[in-house]
């Protein structure tokens, strides 16, 4: 049988080149995410290229592999497959598929994931940090399983703005 993965190849980030039409965007926060994957995890998914070097999926793990502690962990090499699509339209619908094919997470369980995580020792900073949550999305999830409403003993939230006499706001 033979198939893409076959053939995994090492090359220089450089040599890619995006596509004209992705219709998939990824917010900076997640971008953040995908470099502490490829940081802390490695190199797991490699970029598929058509035979002219463009990308047909793996945009988002091409851009971040240009940030200079990214291009460290493999000297700007990236993992590449190459597929032969038949024509534009094969290459079109094949990144749409690779785009809507990842799924979605469903909240109960990020919930459990999360709430295990606490049980485990793990502070909810570093649940943020390294899942790049906001504060605010790790206690809704640790309140989804009955974890009450607060982060760590040891973290403090931010200061409020109080209100003044003259109505204006300013920090606390």
């Amino acid at each position: 049988m033979k198939q893409p993965l076959d053939k995994i190849e090492w090359v220089d980030r450089d040599l890619l080149k995006p596509n004209n039409y992705n219709p998939n965007s990824v917010a900076p926060a997640e971008l953040e995410l995908l470099k502490i994957s490829i940081i802390e995890d490695g190199w797991t998914q490699p970029i598929v290229r058509n035979p002219d070097n463009t990308i047909v999926d793996g945009f988002h793990r091409w851009t971040i592999s240009g940030d200079p502690d990214v291009i460290e962990i493999t000297k700007g090499k990236v993992p590449v497959v190459t597929m032969n699509p038949k024509d534009e339209n094969h290459q079109m619908m094949s990144t749409i598929r690779h785009n809507r094919a990842r799924g979605t997470h469903a909240i109960l369980k990020m919930s459990d994931i999360v709430q295990k995580m606490k049980e485990d020792g793990l502070s909810a900073h570093e649940i943020m940090e390294r899942l790049q949550m906001e504060d605010e999305e790790v206690i809704r999830l640790m309140h989804e399983k009955g974890i009450p409403l607060q982060m760590d003993k040891e973290e403090e939230f931010n200061n409020a703005w109080v209100p003044t006499t003259d109505g204006t706001r300013f920090e606390s």
